[in-house]
């Protein structure tokens, strides 16, 4: 059984960098401020957006901590992706054999973005120099995010040895 580390040799990934996938982020983020905040609105009102409160009530801890999680968790299932990655053409997938990660990996993933954070992001930060451009939420659940249409000559795995 292979351990965690780079793809064998016959599997020519590009990784996704951190800026691009920084954009992913900002895509993905205002797409769920746009479903999310009119729904808290309706709800609580103005007041929502005026409180310094962190606990709202039971809509607010659904709409803004677990309607994120399925909908996140459900478009890597099903896409391998985000819609802000699938702007990118980038894709999820297992970084020993290539594939499409497991739900495990995937769950594993997303509460890996909040240990990521808690060290003033720098989790996050880490795909910047990572030669695989992994960010510790990827390196927990042994993933990469790839771009698949662009595939690595031998010459630039080569090159980049």
């Amino acid at each position: 059984m292979r351990t965690a580390g780079p793809p064998p040799p016959d599997i020519p990934l590009e990784y996704t960098g951190f800026w691009p996938r920084v954009g992913a982020s900002i895509i993905d983020t205002l797409i769920i401020i746009v479903i999310t905040l009119p729904l808290l609105l309706l709800i609580y009102g103005w007041a929502y957006i005026e409180s310094d409160a962190l606990f709202f009530g039971t809509a607010d801890v659904l709409i803004n901590w677990v309607f994120p999680c399925i909908a996140i968790i459900a478009f890597w299932v099903y896409k391998q992706a985000t819609p802000g990655k699938m702007v990118l053409e980038a894709k999820i997938v297992d970084a020993t054999t290539g594939d499409k990660p497991s739900l495990k990996q995937y769950i594993i993933r997303y509460l890996g973005y909040f240990i990521s954070t808690i060290p003033l992001g720098l989790g996050l930060l880490w795909v910047a120099w990572d030669e695989r451009k992994q960010g510790w939420h990827d390196k927990m659940a042994r993933t990469v995010v790839v771009n698949p249409e662009k595939k690595v000559s031998a010459n630039d795995q080569v090159a980049s040895s």
